[in-house]
């Protein structure tokens, strides 16, 4: 019996220790030298999936909570407050502001911006979607170009929660944006809500164009299901 429960014991011991060794941890602040493009790509997934996926799940309940608030004529107070917060003055259209758009597209945005999570921006600041600072109280960082004699600057975020929870309320709240959330909002695919993020890069249909090779090629439409 002992020796049934020791080796028992040895075989669990061994066991954790394999899937320890598979388990890589990464760290958003560290990126290896000389690493292949799958490598970047395995590294991105694993420091980004887990984030993304956190805060998507908390806007979606905030969004069918909201929606049953409306439904039941609740929670007033916490609507109207909600509309002023995202400037909208219809039920739908904080609906629409609120309803999270899919994974696939916030995950390709993240890919481009930070160049698989290698960037600077990304290492030194948690700022995975570019997101650039207007104010001089906002936590930021200074970008390594210029405009003439304009000096860039873009936000600097305490974790990657609250980076992402602030690209998808920009996304929600702008009204250069009110297409694409309007579409993404009648659940159309991915592929088709990413034409209203024209704006978000001056490289305009191009960088649709590149979302849409990013999210088809990567299969990232999974993480919408």
């Amino acid at each position: 019996m002992k020796l049934l429960l020791i080796t028992a014991l040895l075989f669990s011991f061994v066991f954790s220790g394999e899937l320890a060794a598979k388990e890589k941890k990464y760290s958003a602040s560290v990126v290896p030298k000389n690493m292949t493009v799958q490598e970047k790509k395995k590294r991105f997934f694993a420091l980004l999936v887990p984030p993304i996926e956190h805060v998507h799940k908390e806007l979606q309940k905030e969004y069918l909570e909201v929606k049953k608030d409306i439904k039941n004529h609740t929670n007033q107070e916490k609507i109207a407050a909600l509309k002023k917060k995202y400037n909208v003055k219809t039920d739908e259209e904080l609906l629409i502001a609120l309803k999270p758009h899919p994974m696939s597209i916030a995950l390709a945005q993240a890919a481009m911006e930070s160049a698989w999570g290698t960037s600077r921006f990304f290492r030194e600041a948690n700022n995975i979607f570019g997101v650039w600072s207007t104010s001089p109280k906002q936590k930021r960082i200074a970008a390594s170009e210029k405009r003439g004699k304009r000096t860039i600057w873009v936000r600097k975020f305490d974790n990657l929660d609250e980076a992402i929870r602030q690209y998808y309320f920009m996304l929600s709240s702008s009204p250069r944006y009110k297409a694409f959330k309007k579409m993404s909002y009648e659940g159309k695919p991915a592929t088709e809500i990413i034409k209203g993020l024209k704006h978000y890069s001056e490289r305009g249909d191009a960088y649709v164009k590149e979302l849409r090779s990013m999210i088809r090629y990567n299969k990232l439409t999974k993480y919408d299901k």
